[in-house]
């Protein structure tokens, strides 16, 4: 069960997940050792379940974000479901209610990479394609 201290933690990692034990305890009036039992606690627990650092990839190499709505035509989600761990231009998917069947958001280098993704996902249905003009959160 976790207490308004630990959702405080919480808090705190996910604005940055660098911030050093020390400095979590002094904004949730905690020693540093008592805030890393608490993370330590929580990641056995499994309610924290990792770190990450997040990229700007556009600074890296230019980068075609496209946002996928995928329309099942087959039942076979297994293997759609393997397709999108295999693919590494996928960096998120969802099997979603409504209009669709999968969302799928994809990074690729350029139009021609896009045309083959899109090429790759036709034997397990159609598909709607929104391109991102501008990230903004």
């Amino acid at each position: 069960m976790l207490d308004q201290t630990d959702l405080s933690i919480l808090a705190l990692l996910r604005k940055n997940s660098r911030l050093q034990w020390k400095d979590i305890g002094e904004q949730v009036h905690l020693s540093g050792q008592a805030v890393g039992n608490r993370i330590r606690r929580m990641e056995e627990q499994g309610i924290i379940q990792g770190y990450t650092t997040l990229i700007d990839e556009a600074k890296i190499a230019p980068v075609l974000t496209a946002l996928v709505t995928m329309f099942m035509t087959t039942t076979d989600h297994s293997l759609f479901t393997r397709f999108i761990k295999s693919r590494s231009e996928i960096v998120e998917a969802h099997r979603i209610s409504g209009e669709g069947c999968y969302t799928m958001m994809v990074h690729v280098p350029d139009q021609e990479a896009l045309n083959h993704f899109l090429d790759a996902l036709l034997p397990f249905g159609n598909y709607r394609v929104n391109l991102s003009i501008n990230k903004l959160k």
